[in-house]
């Protein structure tokens, strides 16, 4: 049998090819097998988002764990986000969560994310450690999901709701909906589609029904897929703010009234600008290694420790367990943020409803918050190229870096280079680019900073003629 592993989130394949009953049951049984190994009683939160098959998938999955004895609290809502499980995985206080998802990956895609009993992602010490126990065959449990029903083994809970409860009694969501500000919302086809019109029954809705090919696109909340969302912004002229999720909701897209994309080093800001200048709260910032360095110095600014990760929110999760100063702020570039009064997890309807909810208190459009948050740490902008590459290729660029081979980007000096995870190269003046190969995808990343896009998409260029010259 092939090898699995898990990659910055999750193990992730393509559905039919390596992603298969069997193969889910193979990672289902070493889950179960840790949970045996660490927990007197153990149980499992279950659930599943809108990906083809899904059903299918997490019935494998509870069948195995009942089998081994385990509590299966399985979700009774047709699908859920990731969010959800996590949260319910804290309120029910189960072992860890489950949920089949592959997140904002094509539609090809499904995948097996495990949380952990705090409801944030299992630390990479749990899933090394599960990765170990996953065997190489494995005999299918022969009782059905009905009979373990019956025996106690398999029970139901509706996740949507108590998630639902939780935003109530966590946001002033009258001041949001009494503001006169008018929002639209792009569940991508994602699991945030249900609970976004039961929180704000209002808004306009985009991609909000059933379809788990995700109409062909990778349910990635970024701005070249949600084109429709910006022209619908730009088209209406009243709609104030655009918030979009990805395939299982943990991850934001944000837009302005004029349609611009707000990326997630501007959310970062504008959050840890909410949080202490405004709501006079302190902690610690946690982001990861191609965050903008403008985080460093607002939090510098605001007297807020801050620390840098590897790439993945596993990393800021653990850190958000295990350290011991009070937790403000966790995010990534990619999307994916935390913050204080919920769980350690990324959520990107929680943090759109912060946003929201800070506009609506001050009274102030999304694009003055941001002047604001400029008029402390300067203008930037942080653009990203995806570059898909052969495997032999994309290995070669990344021996390159390690050999110290590239000395400049066309016209741009290399001053410095830091390695945490993938190659940061510093150019001077505050840009820099970064290049590091997808943990999920055949892809090979490149990031820049400079003051404004045009010049971050010329570093991006230079580097890319460099790198594939």
């Amino acid at each position: 049998m092939n090898k699995i592993k898990f990659g910055t989130d999750g193990w992730r394949a393509i559905i039919a090819e390596d992603f298969t009953v069997q193969n889910v049951e193979r990672v289902s049984m070493a889950t179960a097998i840790w949970l045996k190994n660490n927990f007197d009683k153990p149980s499992v939160t279950l659930g599943n988002d809108c990906r083809f098959a899904g059903k299918l998938f997490i019935d494998a999955v509870a069948r195995v764990m009942a089998s081994e004895g385990i509590l299966v609290k399985m979700c009774s809502n047709e699908f859920v986000s990731t969010p959800m499980i996590s949260l319910a995985t804290v309120e029910l206080k189960t072992s860890a969560g489950i949920i089949i998802t592959a997140s904002h990956n094509p539609p090809s895609y499904n995948g097996f994310k495990i949380k952990a009993d705090f409801g944030g992602p299992a630390i990479p010490s749990v899933i090394a450690a599960i990765e170990d126990l996953i065997p190489d065959t494995f005999n299918q449990a022969t009782l059905s999901v009905a009979d373990y029903e019956k025996q106690g083994l398999i029970t139901y809970v509706d996740m949507e709701e108590m998630y639902f409860k939780h935003v109530e009694k966590s946001f002033d969501l009258d001041a949001i909906k009494n503001s006169g500000l008018n929002f639209a919302y792009d569940a991508m086809y994602g699991a945030g589609q249900s609970v976004m019109r039961r929180i704000l029954p209002d808004c306009t809705f985009l991609h909000c029904d059933h379809n788990p090919g995700f109409d062909g696109q990778a349910p990635e909340p970024i701005h070249k897929n949600l084109t429709e969302l910006s022209e619908l912004i730009k088209i209406s002229g009243d709609i104030d703010a655009g918030l979009a999720t990805d395939g299982d909701a943990d991850r934001i897209g944000l837009y302005d009234h004029e349609g611009n994309f707000v990326d997630s080093h501007h959310i970062i800001l504008l959050l840890i600008h909410y949080l202490v200048k405004y709501k006079k709260q302190n902690g610690h910032a946690i982001t990861t290694f191609s965050c903008t360095k403008k985080i460093e110095e607002l939090c510098a600014k605001y007297g807020v420790s801050q620390e840098t990760t590897k790439i993945g929110f596993k990393y800021i999760c653990e850190l958000i367990v295990e350290n011991k100063k009070p937790f403000l702020v966790g995010g990534e570039e990619s999307g994916g943020i935390a913050i204080v009064g919920h769980i350690p997890e990324r959520d990107g309807i929680w943090i759109g409803l912060t946003i929201w909810e800070f506009m609506a208190k001050t009274g102030k459009s999304l694009r003055e918050l941001i002047e604001e948050v400029y008029a402390e740490v300067g203008s930037f902008a942080v653009e990203r190229y995806d570059l898909h590459l052969s495997e032999d290729k994309k290995q070669a660029i990344i021996a390159n870096c390690k050999a110290g081979n590239y000395k400049a980007f066309g016209n741009y000096q290399v001053e410095k280079v830091e390695d945490l995870d993938g190659f940061k190269f510093h150019l001077g003046n505050g840009t820099w680019v970064m290049i590091r190969p997808s943990g999920t995808e055949p892809v090979l990343r490149t990031y820049a900073e400079a003051a404004n896009t045009a010049d971050s998409f010329a570093i991006l260029d230079a580097t890319k003629a460099t790198l594939l010259g």
